[in-house]
């Protein structure tokens, strides 16, 4: 049986977050040593984008958290702390935090998929972050110094290098390699 009916099966068919049951799909739960639907939840694409990162977490749509953070799934379970830790600076998402309990070894594999907030990352304008390799696109015009043009916004940069400073990337434009600010792209 596929891990798409198992979750569905698991599940009832329903965002096992918010109980949507639009545009479900499953979600593996980095960091454990489960592979198929033990370590995958069922998302519906709101908390699909926004637990993957693609989009900024809204608060409010995570208030969810409050009931199904008691989920008796160990995959929903370690994936809704994640998610509360990312949102712990809003005070109810603090408060379930604080009530919230896992025994060591789903502690161990929450942990193990956070990410390093000591490593920065390159962010789009849009927060979304960027890899070498990724395609992006400008969002203003740009003046190129010691280049004479101006980049123009709509511009595609493709296979972009990240450099050592998170708010840089190097990418070629109108065919010269040039330095671009990430506040000023978007990931295409």
């Amino acid at each position: 049986m596929s891990t798409q009916i198992l979750l569905e099966t698991r599940s009832g068919g329903v965002c096992e977050l918010c109980k949507s049951t639009a545009g479900l799909a499953g979600f593996l739960v980095e960091g454990g040593n489960d592979l198929g639907a033990d370590a995958s939840v069922l998302l519906c694409n709101a908390c699909l984008d926004q637990a993957s990162g693609a989009l900024e977490k809204d608060p409010r749509h995570f208030m969810c958290l409050n009931e199904s953070m008691w989920s008796q799934t160990p995959a929903v379970q370690v994936l809704a702390w994640r998610l509360l830790q990312e949102l712990s600076s809003e005070s109810w998402a603090q408060s379930a935090l604080d009530m919230l309990y896992l025994d060591d070894e789903l502690m161990a594999w929450a942990k193990a998929g956070l990410v390093d907030d000591s490593a920065e990352v390159t962010r789009d304008s849009n927060g979304v972050v960027l890899q070498s390799g990724d395609t992006v696109t400008l969002i203003k015009d740009l003046d190129v110094k010691g280049a004479g043009f101006t980049a123009k916004r709509g511009t595609m940069v493709r296979g972009i290098t990240l450099t050592d400073n998170p708010k840089h990337i190097e990418g070629k434009v109108n065919g010269t390699r040039i330095v671009l600010v990430a506040a000023f792209l978007k990931k295409a």
